[in-house]
């Protein structure tokens, strides 16, 4: 109940009197990684970068007090991330005490996550088998199979990133989800092409198929996140962007009040499902908002 009216009174300070108070905010705590995917731009292989557990804990408190109170921590893979005998448990149980209502981990399961205390746990599949380790690396897939069916969790959120690589793997994506019972439902998005992976970008008329495709499978009632708005949303970017509603910390610390896409110049080819989800919810989409409700407020 704390939660739901937080949310509500946040909606109505923003939508009706122009308040921009980030709701979310996404902390990268590392740029280490164990895979080279083909879309990424955070990792670094060479001199990785991972904040002390005192840098995240100002962060977080940074975050707090902007009004944030949901929390992603990313990498890189944030499992890896030490600081001593801290681990990324560490930082989750730091950010209750600041007093975030939830936190969020997103992995690549490449690690075993079975200890992990987040509230909720996100897995970047980008396919099924050798699809997703096409861009992930070889064994990729099936690694992550074995940590997602060990994790000892009701059940996980997966992402996929869709692009040139794997658009045509999409349904199949979702109807293995839909019968893997060691998943709750998953996340679409589409590649946004930073520099040096343009080549991944999914053009716009197939981008619309594969959107239309997905909304029908959402009404049919597959495990699909997005909302029907949004997704309607995704076929363009033709709208009054609210990225605001998330902030950034990045690796280097640098806090951003919107996405890094907007200082990247990337935004008229956005495929964050999160920048149209946003912009419904503002719209006051019902669908949007039971969707971001029920998602924020399911635990483990």
């Amino acid at each position: 109940m704390k939660q739901f009216l937080y949310v509500v009174i946040w909606f109505i300070r923003c939508r009706f009197f122009g308040k921009k108070r980030p709701l979310q905010t996404v902390i990268f705590i590392t740029n280490a990684c164990n895979l080279s995917c083909k879309h990424c731009s955070v990792y670094d292989h060479q001199q990785p970068i991972s904040k002390t557990a005192d840098q995240i804990q100002q962060e977080l408190k940074y975050a707090y007090r902007k009004g944030s109170r949901f929390v992603d921590f990313e990498g890189g893979e944030p499992i890896l991330w030490r600081d001593g005998d801290k681990t990324v448990n560490d930082l989750i149980l730091m950010a209750k005490q600041t007093g975030f209502f939830s936190c969020t981990v997103t992995t690549n399961a490449q690690l075993s996550f079975r200890d992990n205390v987040a509230d909720t746990v996100w897995v970047s599949l980008d396919g099924v088998g050798e699809v997703h380790d096409s861009i992930r690396g070889k064994g990729a897939f099936a690694q992550a199979e074995k940590n997602i069916a060990a994790c000892g969790r009701s059940a996980v959120n997966v992402n996929m990133v869709i692009n040139t690589l794997n658009y045509t793997n999409v349904i199949q994506m979702i109807e293995y989800v839909k019968n893997n019972p060691y998943i709750h439902a998953i996340s679409l998005n589409f590649h946004t092409p930073y520099s040096g992976t343009e080549y991944l970008f999914l053009e716009w008329d197939e981008r619309e198929k594969v959107i239309d495709k997905i909304i029908r499978m959402k009404k049919a009632g597959y495990p699909i996140i997005n909302s029907v708005s949004g997704l309607k949303l995704m076929k363009h970017t033709m709208y009054k962007k609210r990225c605001w509603i998330s902030n950034f910390i990045l690796v280097d610390g640098t806090r951003l009040s919107e996405c890094a896409g907007k200082a990247a110049n990337v935004c008229d080819k956005c495929g964050y499902g999160m920048s149209a989800e946003m912009k419904s919810i503002f719209d006051g989409n019902p669908d949007t908002l039971f969707a971001g409700l029920k998602l924020r407020m399911r635990k483990r």
